[in-house]
């Protein structure tokens, strides 16, 4: 009894809230990022499909508000290249994140995919107002600057990159605005700070190597060219260039064994087979040449250079009309080339067309001051149509262009072009006044007019390598070996940005350094 009486004492009595019925829990919100490791997963596997489909879940739970889903989501339409959808999904990232500098970079990014680059260049600096110690900003904004001309702009944006980050790509846009601006020798200066900072870049050595070979410094081009492929034994640009450099010396097979090699690496190379057409066109395979020029023709039907050699193979061969041909194509491409007016003028005086190859001369002359080859060319002509003023006038000219060239450099003359000069001032009675040292040996004038390919020292395109150490091209006869061929690279065109870099653009050709003579 007394343990029942203790036990109802110490009983307590019941809560009042233990009487009130349990409240529910609380719906719990949707979490944005719960499947964003699993996105990531995705996408750096490429499982794109796979990707997609927990993207779309995930904006279906959280109605469009998960901005790193829409973002991935952005980048693979950007890969599949729907570049619009990418921008607009970007957009909407810009929004969701205002304050986001990367959600810009990628605006401007899409944006300069489509070639806005003017509207690309807005969004980068409001970029930058958000993270202004962003290299990749200024570089890409130095890039935009490229495309729209503005090269002080670009400069001033990629020296500011650098100061921020060191990096290739930067060094590699700096260098090509001097060359686009044809400013060589600070190119290289660049390029040797570039290589400095990375010395097994081959893309850097190689560049430099032909920047090199452009001015003439042979040793230090063999030199970069070699420590680009001791790096890389198959790339091919430098092994392109060092054919070039052998075709140009007159090794044609040693040329034709490496660009064997290229043509396993780029077998569609317009460049290469403008190249492989020459070595042939210097072994006399005229046949083999213009099938190879043809093909590099039909790979690049714009290139100018490529028309320029099946007009000068074709004149090789007394094939004037096909000459014509190409040549005019060529003009059309390069009209402000004087030398290409002058065989134009060579196939139209073989079509017996006088008064158009007149016509041709004028231009060329009016295009050309440096070439002595062109006032020759016109005064042999005038001097077989009986304009004996006319001749001498072009004969006086084409001293006066070489004795500024003698004066400039040490250069060499063709023989032939000597003898042509002297027997044309013979029969005009101008021979005290030879600027020439070959004695005359036939004071006869014949019916001739000279032509020329490439001379080394003048008519420059940029970016391209001519005939090494050659000062000017000959008048040789038709059947008689060019002294040299040319053609390695181009180095103009800007590449991309840094995050997915466009390809860079191959070694381009140039034109032939080969002459010919018309009977």
């Amino acid at each position: 009894m007394a343990e029942q009486r203790l036990a109802m004492r110490t009983q307590f009595p019941a809560s009042a809230e233990s009487l009130k019925p349990r409240l529910k829990k609380a719906p719990e919100f949707p979490i944005l990022e719960k499947q964003n490791w699993l996105i990531h997963l995705h996408y750096i596997r490429k499982d794109y499909e796979a990707c997609k489909d927990v993207i779309k879940e995930q904006l279906q739970e959280t109605q469009g508000l998960c901005e790193y889903a829409i973002y991935v989501q952005a980048l693979i339409f950007r890969l599949e290249g729907n570049i619009q959808e990418s921008l607009e999904l970007f957009q909407t990232c810009a929004v969701l994140s205002p304050q986001s500098a990367d959600n810009l970079k990628q605006v401007a990014r899409s944006l300069f995919l489509l070639g806005k680059h003017k509207a690309a260049t807005e969004v980068y600096n409001e970029a930058a107002k958000l993270n202004q110690k962003d290299w990749e900003i200024c570089h890409n904004l130095g890039v935009c600057y490229i495309y729209l001309k503005q090269l002080d702009k670009a400069q001033d944006q990629l020296h500011n990159a650098l100061h921020l980050n060191r990096h290739d790509l930067t060094y590699i846009m700096l260098g090509k605005i001097h060359l686009l601006e044809g400013d060589l020798d600070k190119a290289i200066e660049i390029y040797k700070k570039a290589v400095e900072f990375s010395p097994e870049n081959t893309e850097l050595l190689t560049t430099l190597g032909l920047l090199y070979l452009q001015l003439g410094i042979y040793q230090k081009a063999f030199e970069h060219l070699g420590n680009a492929l001791t790096y890389d034994p198959t790339n091919y640009k430098a092994i392109l260039a060092a054919g070039s450099m052998m075709q140009t010396h007159g090794d044609f097979d040693v040329a034709l064994t490496k660009y064997r090699i290229v043509a396993c690496a780029v077998p569609e190379s317009p460049p290469l087979w403008n190249n492989i057409g020459m070595c042939f066109f210097g072994k006399k395979k005229y046949v083999a040449a213009i099938s190879c020029l043809k093909r590099a023709n039909y790979l690049a039907p714009f290139d100018w250079k490529i028309l320029y050699n099946l007009g000068l193979v074709h004149l090789t061969m007394q094939q004037y009309a096909s000459a014509f041909h190409f040549l005019s194509a060529a003009i059309n491409f390069q009209p402000k080339m004087g030398e290409l007016y002058m065989l134009l003028a060579v196939a139209l005086t073989n079509l017996e067309d006088t008064e158009n190859a007149r016509r041709a001369y004028t231009e060329a002359v009016r295009l050309d001051k440096c070439n002595p080859l062109v006032n020759l060319n016109y005064a042999v002509l005038l001097y077989n149509q009986g304009e004996e003023r006319g001749a001498l006038a072009q004969y006086q000219e084409m001293e006066k262009k070489v004795n500024l060239l003698k004066d400039s450099s040490s250069l060499e003359f063709d023989p032939e072009m000597v003898e042509m000069a002297q027997k044309l001032g013979a029969a005009l009675q101008v021979g005290e006044a030879l600027v020439w040292t070959k004695p005359v040996k036939d004071p006869k004038s014949k019916q001739r007019t000279t032509s020329t390919g490439k001379a080394a020292s003048f008519q420059q395109p940029l970016g391209s390598n001519q005939a090494l150490g050659q000062a000017m091209s000959s008048a040789a006869a038709y059947r008689k070996l060019p002294s040299g061929v040319g053609g390695t690279s181009q180095l103009t065109k800007p590449a991309s940005l840094p995050l997915e870099p466009e390809p860079t653009v191959e070694a381009q050709p140039t034109e032939a350094s080969a002459q010919i003579r018309e009977k």
